[in-house]
């Protein structure tokens, strides 16, 4: 039974940021944007997708780990009772994949146009993971982002979406959300072709005590479809493992200071500061939530209503 995080904060050299750095600094998101706005979306995903097999065991996994494992890819480990540690990992680089997407979209303080371009490449993004590299685990962390309250309450920037890349707002609310509603319910048929990471978030909350189920009159059902969904994922490793090595053979240059912008141990740098980072991660995550809540209201103010003379208080 592995007892200690794949995510090594101590042996982590970074190239983009400094020694001892504190939480999101400035320089360093700077040029994390610039980096994103060179790259096109199936770029950014081809990255997303070799970061993520990694960290989930689905590719380069050697004669060592599956041996320690006892099977030969992390998507039957997750299945298993000592698997807990990689379920633990892998919650932790979902939600700061969210995380991540999130300063993309509320850290741009330009005008409502170029927060609605921001959000449109989000989107693009989100089609990538899913058509182009077939990796339903960060498409399912990026499309989270999106349904966060601090995100879904920019009415003027959703708005500009909608009237300056209508294209991709038809996208999102009538493909990639009825989608990715679909996906939580372990409903597999609306997933076409070959995938290289199955969406294995609700399978990894049900093993680690958490409930994935929203819908309560649905509950049994949703569970029993997540079990499926989780038994299939592992029965077919192997056909997932070959998909995800052949998306990153073909062709594919991988640009190293990308590659560790979607490293976990980044992200945790990144957010939280090189001493903030070893912090319990619950308090990590309320304290993030707060900064996010503090830079959505910035962007967007919450308009007070003036009371009416005579009104009652």
């Amino acid at each position: 039974i592995e007892t200690s995080s794949c995510f090594q904060l101590d042996q982590f050299k970074s190239l983009l940021l400094p020694d001892h750095n504190r939480p999101l600094e400035s320089n360093v998101l700077l040029t994390i944007k610039e980096l994103f706005s060179r790259s096109d979306a199936k770029t950014l995903a081809l990255h997303m997708l070799s970061v993520d097999c990694q960290v989930a065991r689905i590719v380069g996994v050697t004669d060592e780990q599956k041996r320690i494992m006892g099977v030969n890819s992390g998507l039957e480990l997750v299945t298993l009772p000592h698997g807990h540690q990689l379920r633990q990992d892998l919650m932790e680089r979902h939600h700061l994949i969210t995380l991540g997407v999130a300063v993309d979209i509320l850290g741009c303080t330009g005008t409502v146009n170029q927060r609605a371009t921001v959000l449109h490449k989000v989107i693009l993004l989100a089609e990538a993971l899913k058509e182009n590299v077939h990796n339903l685990f960060s498409f399912s962390a990026v499309m989270k982002a999106l349904e966060m309250s601090q995100i879904v309450r920019l009415e003027m920037t959703w708005r500009a979406l909608r009237r300056n890349h209508t294209t991709s707002a038809v996208l999102y609310e009538k493909k990639l959300k009825p989608f990715m509603t679909s996906l939580n319910e372990g409903d597999g048929s609306v997933v076409q072709g070959p995938i290289a990471v199955p969406h294995l978030v609700p399978l990894v909350m049900v093993m680690e005590g958490e409930d994935p189920v929203e819908n309560g009159e649905r509950g049994c059902e949703v569970l029993y479809n997540v079990l499926q969904a989780a038994r299939s994922a592992a029965l077919h490793s192997q056909d997932h493992q070959k998909h995800a090595e052949s998306l990153l053979t073909e062709g594919w240059e991988p640009v190293p200071e990308l590659l560790e912008a979607f490293q976990t141990e980044f992200a945790l740098r990144l957010f939280w500061g090189q001493q903030g980072a070893v912090a319990d991660k619950k308090e990590r995550y309320e304290k993030f939530d707060k900064i996010l809540c503090v830079l959505s209201d910035k962007l967007e103010p919450v308009e007070v209503t003036p009371q009416q003379p005579g009104a009652l208080t």
